[in-house]
C-alpha cells in the first residue's frame, strides 16, 4: 500500500447555539445549520429564506447571510431569484438525471486511481461510515443515512487525489443528497444496505475495474428509485427550524 497523507474525514455539524458576528467560524456554522435543514426536508424545496428573518435567527448581519446563501446557491441547495430573493432549490426530474449523469462520470472514473492508492487507514475509516449508515437506516434516521452516503463517496473520491474532482463530487454529493432527501422513500437509499461494504471489498483488493462497475450499478440503483412528485411552495417558520 502507498504511504501517504490519510483524507480527513467530513468535519461534525458546528455548534448552532451563540451569537458570535460575523466570523468566518461562525458562518460556518450557519452554513451546515442551513444544509443540514434543507437535507433533513426540514426546509422544502421551494420554502422562501428571508435574509431579515435569518439574519435574526442567527444574530449576524445581513450581509454575512447574504455570502452564507450565495455559498448555498453554488452549492445548488439554494436558487437565487432576482426580486424573489433565496429558496430551496426544487430538483427536477432532468436535473436528477443529470447529477447522477455526472456522478457515474467522475466517480467511476476514479476508482482505478483510489484503488491504487487506498491504505488500511481508509478502508478502516470507510468500514467505520458504513456502518453507521446502515445503523442509521435501521434506527429510522434517514437524513442521517443520507448524509453520511454523502460523506462516504466525498471521502472515497479525496482518496483517489485528485483535489479538483474530489470537491465535484462533494457539490454533487451534496445535490444528490437534497434529492434523496425529497425523492426518495423512507427507510432505503435506493441501494442494498452491503452496496458500501462490497465496494470497499473490491478496493482492499485492488480491483478498480470491478469497483468502477459496482460503482456504476450502485448509483443507477439508487437514481432508479426515486420517486418524484411535485410539491407546493411554503413559507417556512424559520425561528422553529432554527431555534436552540
Amino acid at each position: 500500500m502507498n504511504q501517504r497523507v490519510k483524507p480527513s474525514p467530513p468535519a461534525s455539524p458546528a455548534p448552532r447555539q451563540g451569537k458570535n458576528g460575523d466570523g468566518a467560524e461562525r458562518h460556518e456554522a450557519i452554513h451546515r445549520s442551513i444544509s443540514d435543514a434543507i437535507i433533513e426536508h426540514r426546509l422544502k424545496p421551494g420554502a422562501r429564506l428571508r435574509e431579515d428573518a435569518l439574519s435574526e435567527v442567527f444574530g449576524v448581519s445581513r450581509t454575512g447571510i447574504r455570502k452564507i446563501l450565495q455559498r448555498l446557491a453554488l452549492e445548488q441547495l439554494v436558487t437565487l431569484t432576482p426580486r424573489r430573493g433565496a429558496s430551496v432549490t426544487r430538483p427536477t426530474a432532468d436535473e436528477a438525471k443529470d447529477v447522477f449523469d455526472a456522478r457515474q462520470m467522475v466517480e467511476c472514473g476514479l476508482m482505478s486511481d483510489i484503488a491504487r492508492r487506498i491504505t488500511q487507514d481508509d478502508i478502516v475509516t470507510l468500514k467505520d461510515m458504513a456502518q453507521r449508515e446502515r445503523e442509521a437506516l435501521r434506527s429510522g434516521e434517514q437524513s442521517v443515512a443520507i448524509r453520511l452516503s454523502a460523506d462516504f463517496h466525498t471521502y472515497l473520491a479525496r482518496v483517489s487525489g485528485n483535489r479538483t474532482l474530489a470537491d465535484f463530487v462533494e457539490r454533487l454529493c451534496s445535490r444528490s443528497s437534497l434529492i434523496l432527501a425529497v425523492y426518495g422513500n423512507a427507510g432505503h437509499l435506493g441501494c442494498e444496505s452491503h452496496d458500501h461494504q462490497d465496494l470497499i471489498q473490491y478496493l482492499d483488493d485492488g480491483k478498480g475495474e470491478r469497483a468502477a462497475a459496482f460503482m456504476g450499478r450502485h448509483l443507477k440503483a439508487i437514481e432508479a428509485s426515486l420517486s418524484i412528485v411535485e410539491e407546493e411552495d411554503e413559507a417556512p417558520n424559520l425561528f422553529d427550524i432554527f431555534a436552540p
